[in-house]
């Protein structure tokens, strides 16, 4: 019989071939192997686990701080919205109440500009409903993390929840840092800017007038460009985006409204299904 330290010679004589020549071991290998497997390529754009998903004050506060610029950028926008309510007669604490409880933008001027007396109630209704549908869509994908957490603070993120800090999440969350409080933190700075903005816009409607001979008109559209750049994830990405923008196009020219943008929105994730079903 050979005693233990005889039959761990081959072992050693191999480990120390492996660490001579920069091989792995043949169990390393394996372990390497199964890792590989069980991760899968592409793995780091994948949901983190249960676990990895928690909301507290560092998501809050990391989420706060990346939307600063995002925000400015926004409370120029705001400013043009607050010009045109004044114009349409709203007061600034109308317009700041608003702003506090509808947090969107595109359906406010909608809403503003079809302002008329008496209110045409149906028509506002209608058109930022359809307006603002691509909530759902925005929402639905940040279910594979938001699952995780309480209703309480799903709600009260998706309650200042709006285009940039939606799209500021996806890539946070994508990173892996598991903050599922981002949402909430940078929403309460765009929350903040877009209210405060309005305010500045309604009390200096007459200096400013009309909004569009200073190109903030055009501040929201160079801010979704800068957060297209930032959900840019490669070749594959251009495959939907060009679908939305195509079915944009063509339903806005067919239809009243702005149900092109909810249009776009569910024909580029119908693409997305079909691609990733075969």
């Amino acid at each position: 019989m050979r005693n233990d330290s005889e039959s761990d010679e081959p072992a050693a004589r191999a480990a120390s071939t492996a660490v001579e020549d920069g091989s792995e071991p043949p169990s390393a290998a394996v372990s390497a192997s199964k890792s590989e497997s069980q991760s899968g390529p592409g793995s780091g754009s994948e949901p983190p686990a249960d676990e990895d998903v928690s909301f507290g004050w560092e998501g809050v506060r990391t989420g706060f701080l990346t939307g600063i610029p995002i925000a400015i950028g926004v409370g120029g926008y705001g400013i043009a919205f607050g010009v045109l309510a004044a114009q349409a007669g709203l007061s600034v604490a109308e317009a700041a109440l608003m702003s506090a409880t509808v947090l969107a933008g595109a359906s406010q001027i909608i809403a503003v500009e079809l302002w008329a007396d008496p209110i045409p109630i149906a028509a506002i209704v209608a058109t930022t409903f359809a307006v603002n549908l691509r909530y759902s869509l925005m929402g639905a994908a940040l279910q594979p993390w938001f699952r995780h957490l309480e209703p309480r603070q799903i709600y009260a993120s998706l309650l200042v929840m709006a285009d940039e800090n939606w799209a500021l999440t996806m890539r946070e969350l994508k990173s892996g840092s598991g903050y599922g409080a981002f949402l909430l933190g940078s929403g309460i700075v765009l929350w903040l800017l877009w209210v405060g903005s309005t305010v500045v816009g309604v009390l200096a409607g007459d200096v400013v007038g009309e909004p569009a001979q200073y190109g903030f008109d055009f501040i929201l559209a160079a801010v979704f460009v800068a957060l297209a750049v930032e959900l840019w994830d490669g070749a594959s990405t251009l495959v939907p985006w060009l679908v939305a923008l195509g079915t944009s196009v063509v339903a806005a020219t067919v239809l009243p409204g702005r149900w092109y943008i909810l249009i776009g929105g569910l024909a580029a994730a119908a693409v997305e299904v079909v691609r990733y079903d075969r």
